[in-house]
């Protein structure tokens, strides 16, 4: 359906942010459907433990589309344990060129302690430039919001934590219900 008959699902503000050996990724609670909140407390941060390796995911979108992304990242991870960063290129080459997943509408944000990396339906497999990405509707308040707190004496938590209430103080499609996950290397 096109945006102008159908409102669309928004509504997400995905954190990571990587600092004294920690990475935090936090989201926030918040799905609406146009103007109405649908739910204030969605859990759009999980931890994955495929053979035994745990990585953090976030996921902005539709969260059928984030579910379906989660699986295929996990599938990968299992045949490359240990391999975030080789996962994370070859779900990345699928969700570009498979005609199902291209379909997919939605972004990840994934570590494993030691990388962070944000995966998108164009193929990208990004890492941020200053231990900050960000995704969803509040993305880029929270991404200002902890990049100016990054050479403070703040934890990854404490930053994460702060970028998100000023993010949701903004976003009207974030809240302050936050899910955090904290992943050391």
């Amino acid at each position: 359906m096109s945006d102008d008959t159908f409102p669309g699902w928004h509504g997400t503000t995905i954190i990571g942010v990587r600092k004294g050996g920690k990475v935090v990724i936090a989201g926030d609670g918040q799905v609406s459907l146009g103007q109405t909140v649908i739910k204030g407390t969605a859990r759009k941060v999980r931890r994955l433990n495929p053979g035994g390796h745990d990585v953090l995911a976030g996921f902005a979108g539709s969260t059928a589309d984030a579910f379906a992304l989660l699986e295929r990242l996990e599938a990968k991870l299992e045949a490359t344990p240990g391999q975030l960063q080789r996962a994370a290129v070859e779900m990345a080459k699928d969700w570009r060129t498979d005609k199902y997943l291209q379909k997919l509408e939605a972004m990840l944000i994934v570590s494993d302690g030691a990388e962070l990396y944000v995966i998108t339906g164009a193929g990208d497999v990004l890492e941020p430039e200053h231990d900050v990405a960000a995704i969803g509707s509040g993305g880029n308040y929270a991404l200002a919001a902890a990049r100016a707190m990054m050479d403070s004496d703040r934890d990854a938590e404490t930053i994460a934590r702060d970028a998100m209430a000023i993010a949701a103080d903004i976003c009207v499609y974030t809240n302050g219900n936050l899910t955090v996950e904290t992943i050391a290397r």
